[in-house]
C-alpha cells in the first residue's frame, strides 16, 4: 500500500494510472477505522482496479472545538487494517495541506442542511461538502463509497454531485453493526462499557418502531413509544427520532413501505450517536 501525505504526488500517481485505463474507487474516512470502513474498502476493491482510502479529520465539519479535539485518532492501527484489507493507496494529509489558508467558500444544500443533523449541527454539512469536493478533485474517483449510517450525509453528497456535475458514481453501503446491534462508529471508541451497552437501545428503538409501523400503528404513537423507550436508560438522551422519505429526507406523516427511513440521534453519556433503518 502506498501512502501519500501531499496532494501533488498523489494526483500525479493517479493520473498515470488513469491514463492506463485503471478505475479508481475512493473511500473517504476520518480514521479510527472499524469493520464498517473495511466493508467499504472491500466493496471498492471488488469493483475497481485500485482503491484509495483517505484519512482526514476535517476541522470545517465540526461545530464544537471539543468534539474535534477529542475525535479518536488511531493512525498506526488504521494503516495495519488497510494493509490487511489490501487497500491500494492511503491519502493521509495534514490540515495545512488541505487548508493552506482559511477556506471562505460556502456551499448551501437547501432544506437538506436544515433538518435532523443540520438542525442540531449548524454548518456541519457545509464542511462535509467542502472536504468531499476537495477529495473528488484530488482523487477523481470513478466510484466513491459511503456508509448508510450517515444517510443524510449521503443525500448531501448526492446533491453535491448533481449540482456540480462531478463525474463519480456514488455507492451507499449497508450499516455494519456490533453484536448488540449498535451501529459501528469511530465515536464508539469513546464509549464506556455501560454506555456502549445502553447505546444499543437506539437500534432496538428503531427496530421496534419499524415493526409497529408495519403493523399499522400511527406514527405519533410510535414516536411517543421511542421517546419513552429511550428515556428508560439513565445514560441516554434522545435528540430526535424522525420518519422521512429515504431519498429526499422530507418528513413523512404516514408510513410508506419500502420508501421510509427511520432516523435517530442521541447521546450515550457525552458521546453523540446516530443511526437509521430503511423500512
Amino acid at each position: 500500500m502506498l501512502i501519500f501525505e501531499e496532494i501533488k504526488p498523489i494526483k500525479e500517481y493517479l493520473n498515470r494510472l488513469r491514463k492506463e485505463g485503471k478505475s479508481i474507487g475512493l473511500v473517504p474516512t476520518m480514521g479510527a477505522l472499524h469493520a464498517g470502513h473495511i466493508s467499504l474498502i472491500e466493496a471498492s476493491s471488488k469493483e475497481n482496479d485500485l482503491t484509495v482510502c483517505s484519512i482526514f479529520v476535517n476541522p470545517t465539519q465540526f461545530n464544537e472545538a471539543s468534539d474535534l479535539k477529542n475525535y479518536p485518532r488511531t493512525p498506526e492501527k488504521d494503516i495495519d487494517l488497510l494493509k490487511e484489507a489490501n487497500c491500494s493507496v492511503l491519502f493521509m494529509p495534514k490540515v495545512e495541506e488541505i487548508y493552506p489558508a482559511t477556506a471562505t467558500t460556502s456551499l448551501n444544500f437547501g432544506h437538506l442542511e436544515t433538518l435532523m443533523e443540520g438542525a442540531f449541527r449548524a454548518g456541519h454539512f457545509k464542511g462535509v461538502g467542502l472536504i468531499v469536493s476537495k477529495l473528488f478533485h484530488i482523487i477523481s474517483p470513478n466510484k466513491a463509497y459511503f456508509g448508510q449510517k450517515d444517510l443524510q450525509q449521503f443525500a448531501i453528497i448526492r446533491q453535491l454531485v448533481q449540482d456540480l456535475d462531478f463525474d463519480v458514481n456514488l455507492i451507499c453501503a449497508p450499516i455494519v453493526r456490533e453484536a448488540n446491534g449498535l451501529a459501528m462508529s469511530s465515536r464508539n471508541l469513546r464509549l464506556s462499557e455501560e454506555e456502549r451497552k445502553q447505546a444499543a437501545t437506539y437500534y432496538q428503538a428503531l427496530a421496534q418502531a419499524a415493526q409497529r409501523l408495519q403493523n399499522g400503528e400511527e406514527y405519533s404513537l410510535v414516536k411517543e413509544f421511542v421517546h419513552n423507550f429511550v428515556a428508560q436508560k439513565s445514560l441516554l438522551r434522545l435528540e430526535y427520532f424522525e420518519m422521512v422519505n429515504k431519498n429526499t429526507l422530507q418528513a413523512l406523516s404516514t408510513f410508506e413501505k419500502g420508501n421510509t427511513a427511520l432516523c435517530i440521534a442521541g447521546f450515550a453519556g457525552p458521546i453523540r450517536l446516530i443511526d437509521n433503518i430503511i423500512v
